[in-house]
């Protein structure tokens, strides 16, 4: 993700990454989700399937950080 307003958050699998968005979702933080191995296989590249990445825009970030870090100690 180029845009500078953006940070990750967190890194994982597919199931982790979806729990974290629906939480962050419930608190209104609208979080972005980064796959570059499914974008490589839109894009008609073989790429396995790899990890998820979670942005969220950096005036989010004082909300999400300790939600993100709660549930990743959890997992």
């Amino acid at each position: 993700m180029t845009d500078s307003n953006y940070t990750r958050v967190y890194t994982g699998n597919f199931a982790q990454v979806q729990s974290i968005v629906s939480r962050l979702k419930e608190l209104g933080i609208s979080a972005v989700v980064r796959d570059d191995a499914e974008s490589a296989r839109l894009g008609g590249f073989g790429a396995p399937a790899g990890m998820q990445q979670i942005f969220v825009h950096k005036d989010e970030l004082d909300k999400a950080v300790p939600l993100v870090q709660e549930m990743s100690a959890n997992i």
